[in-house]
């Protein structure tokens, strides 16, 4: 049986491209019973019908997915984050890189609105891109790296948008492809918040790679995440921790920890660490409480 990827998914149909042909297919009934929604992205085999119509038979394992935008397998996120308007905030920059990595998503980190920052701001914005890059992040600044920077990354991966409202996440892939038209929406300035109105998502070809035409989620929670999980997303915590005088350290209140050790020492920066202590509190208070029968 053929074996193709779902490349967009609208009122029920799920459209697979292979060999030079769109298939318009049906998952099985029996799907529903096993509890499987394919996603655009997995990978499937599928019988075709005729020249255009066809069933989807098995959905492969996935190696990640994600729920806003509702695509699996993906190779890489570009987090969009504006340095102004609203204003760049390293808290929900590491928020999206936690839940990245936690998915085994590649990171790249683009900045937008360069071109409304004061001079402090861009003076700023270098400080952030050296720190980054120096942890191991590709960060991009837009006016001085060219879109060209961005979408040389795009080769052979499926890659996703996302970041904080009102980034310009719509306008950068509209810029990158200006057929996908995507509806920019207003910024509420009361709220801080903005919107869009893609109503499915698609794969669409892109520099020799699949790029989805949706942006996706602006706000984060860790439902997923756990307290031993979370040291693991800091990957400059995870080269220090072998230092650590404890094997499970979780660098918050042991003697000998060798991370906080290098953030004293300004080897670690000090936000970093702060958003990390941040999020650890907020995963142990989702820890449920049981109370003993009296």
């Amino acid at each position: 049986m053929p074996k193709g990827q779902i490349c967009k998914a609208l009122s029920g149909f799920y459209y697979i491209d292979y060999k030079g042909k769109r298939y318009q297919t049906r998952a099985r009934g029996n799907f529903r019973n096993r509890n499987i929604t394919p996603l655009v992205g997995d990978w499937v085999e599928f019988e075709s019908t005729n020249e255009t119509d066809g069933y989807i038979l098995d959905v492969y394992e996935r190696k990640n997915d994600l729920v806003r935008p509702p695509v699996a397998n993906i190779d890489q996120g570009v987090v969009v984050s504006s340095c102004v308007e609203p204003n760049f905030s390293t808290n929900l920059l590491d928020r999206f890189l936690v839940t990245l990595s936690e998915k085994d998503i590649a990171p790249i980190i683009y900045v937008t609105k360069m071109d409304l920052a004061s001079d402090d701001v861009k003076q700023e914005m270098s400080e952030i891109q050296k720190a980054y890059e120096q942890i191991g992040y590709p960060i991009l600044l837009a006016e001085k790296e060219s879109l060209d920077d961005l979408t040389n990354f795009f080769k052979d991966k499926l890659t996703v948008f996302m970041g904080q409202s009102g980034a310009g996440k719509s306008t950068l892939l509209n810029q990158l492809s200006p057929d996908l038209s995507l509806k920019v929406g207003e910024i509420s300035e009361s709220l801080g918040r903005g919107r869009h109105t893609t109503r499915h998502v698609e794969l669409i070809d892109l520099f020799d790679g699949l790029v989805a035409d949706t942006p996706g989620f602006s706000s984060i929670d860790f439902l997923e995440m756990t307290l031993d999980e979370l040291p693991k997303r800091f990957p400059e915590f995870v080269e220090a921790s072998a230092y650590c005088k404890f094997r499970e350290c979780k660098h918050r209140h042991e003697p000998k920890c060798e991370v906080k050790r290098r953030v004293e020492t300004g080897e670690i920066l000090a936000s970093r660490y702060d958003h990390y202590l941040q999020f650890y509190d907020e995963i142990d208070s989702r820890k449920p409480v049981y109370k003993k029968n009296k």
